[in-house]
């Protein structure tokens, strides 16, 4: 499940040539492995608590057992603050992939807010009346599309570009060109959701042995896959130039992905590859349009959000008036973006994204923290697991905090905006997480009774 919500098309595509053409060129698998490094380490200490947590929950959950309610709900807020942020962030990318494809067919010239407008309004319709994507249907269509990466990768290191099966990436001459903080940031960014392995516990068989597997597991897939395979694209392009094709694509001059693709597989791939990667993109949208509808019911069953968002439709036993709320709320930054000709790529998708990372960073910094002073207030939980409960999280808190620092100090080149529009888009999660804190009121418990009651509990679990 966390492998396949990683959209590994999704991250190819758009993630890596922000990594490359904004950050450190043919370097860029090295900050993909680093932020795979952080993410192991951060795993130790964060599947060590799991079993701790009464509910199997996000990182909010952690953060509310080490550090208290208050804190909890700041996270909480975050937390919705960096779904909503790669949300709109991948309505911008498959705005101007559909528009990509359509002028690819010699189709007619459309901006891309209404592609991404047409996508809203269909996220919309299934997201109020709870209608979900078959899973069987998803689960093909997520093996063919890592299937077809794997393939190109294979294809494109056997016949490589100019430069010949390279390792250059891995220069520190190389990596160190540019600004390696950003490759770092688009890499963490498509690893949002990795801890989803822990909301599974109350499913498992035996999830003292199987969650810390599946969370290792994950880490090191999606991070091995996403190194390989931006390596794989440096093979096929050459050191010398990848840069310069990221920056094409960035600039809308062509399109990395496909454009490599077409000249490794053909046409048919490349149509190919290009269908997945619009279902790809559009399950992302449609996953996290649900996330945060859900998210936004827990919070205001919890109190601290309106208590309508916490109400449940009497025909579609759905949250379907936080669904509704969520949409307009995705409309309104849509069309303020649209409106001041935001570029769909570089300014909606990287600028989001880098929110999301910043947001995401927060998370895993303060859930890190949480499991130092949760196992220093119950040492005997600790006994014995010296490496697990107090090495690997103090690593993983200097680790998050260099990788935070990476991130805050090459904003600008993420946003291509000025310091102050930066500065404001990069402190939206810390002020949120101030806002939760500040907001906190004591949880009210919910009525034994009433016809509510049942249902909420199932959307309670459906958000966990």
């Amino acid at each position: 499940m966390v492998v396949a919500a990683a959209a590994p098309l999704t991250v190819i595509g758009g993630n890596m040539p922000l990594a490359m053409g904004l950050g450190n060129g043919a370097g860029a698998p090295v900050g993909f492995a680093i932020a795979a490094l952080v993410l192991l380490v951060f795993s130790v200490g964060f599947v060590t608590m799991t079993p701790h947590v009464p509910e199997a929950g996000a990182f909010f959950s952690y953060v509310t057992v080490g550090l208290g309610q208050r804190m909890g709900k700041g996270i909480a807020v975050v937390a919705l603050i960096a779904y909503t942020a790669i949300q709109i962030g991948i309505y911008g990318y498959i705005g101007w992939a559909i528009s990509d494809t359509v002028a690819h067919y010699n189709g007619p010239v459309i901006p891309w807010p209404v592609y991404s407008f047409a996508v809203l309004a269909i996220v919309a319709v299934l997201g109020y009346r709870h209608i979900e994507l078959s899973a069987k249907v998803l689960g093909v269509a997520l093996t063919l599309e890592i299937g077809v990466v794997v393939l190109l990768d294979v294809l494109m290191v056997a016949d490589p570009g100019p430069a010949g099966v390279t390792f250059a990436s891995f220069d520190p001459a190389v990596f160190s060109q540019g600004t390696i903080g950003i490759a770092i940031l688009f890499a963490l960014t498509g690893f949002i959701g990795f801890e989803a392995t822990a909301v599974f516990r109350d499913e498992a068989r035996d999830p003292e042995r199987t969650i810390p597997r599946a969370t290792y597991a994950a880490v090191l897939i999606i991070g091995a896959f996403y190194a390989i395979t931006v390596w794989a694209f440096v093979v096929a392009i050459g050191p010398d130039q990848v840069t310069g094709v990221a920056q094409q694509t960035l600039d809308g001059d062509g399109n990395m992905l496909l454009d490599t693709t077409g000249a490794t597989m053909g046409s048919l791939g490349r149509d190919v590859v290009n269908v997945l990667l619009l279902t790809s993109l559009f399950a992302c949208v449609l996953s996290f349009h649900n996330v945060i509808a859900r998210y936004q019911f827990v919070l205001a069953r919890k109190g601290l959000l309106p208590a309508r968002l916490g109400a449940v439709h009497d025909d579609h036993d759905a949250p379907s008036f936080s669904s509704i709320v969520q949409t307009i709320t995705a409309t309104v930054i849509v069309a303020v973006l649209a409106v001041l000709g935001i570029d769909p790529l570089v300014g909606v998708f990287g600028s989001m994204a880098g929110v999301a990372t910043v947001g995401m960073v927060t998370l895993m910094l303060t859930t890190s923290v949480a499991v130092l002073v949760f196992f220093l207030r119950y040492p005997d939980r600790a006994a014995g697991r010296v490496f697990r409960t107090r090495i690997a999280p103090a690593l993983a808190v200097l680790g998050l905090l260099a990788s935070l620092w990476l991130v805050l100090s090459n904003f600008t080149l993420v946003t291509g905006g000025s310091v102050t529009l930066s500065a404001i888009l990069a402190a939206i999660p810390f002020l949120g997480l101030v806002v939760g804190f500040l907001a906190w009121r004591p949880s009210q418990p919910l009525s034994a009774s009433g016809p509510d009651t049942a249902r909420v509990e199932d959307h309670q679990r459906d958000v966990q």
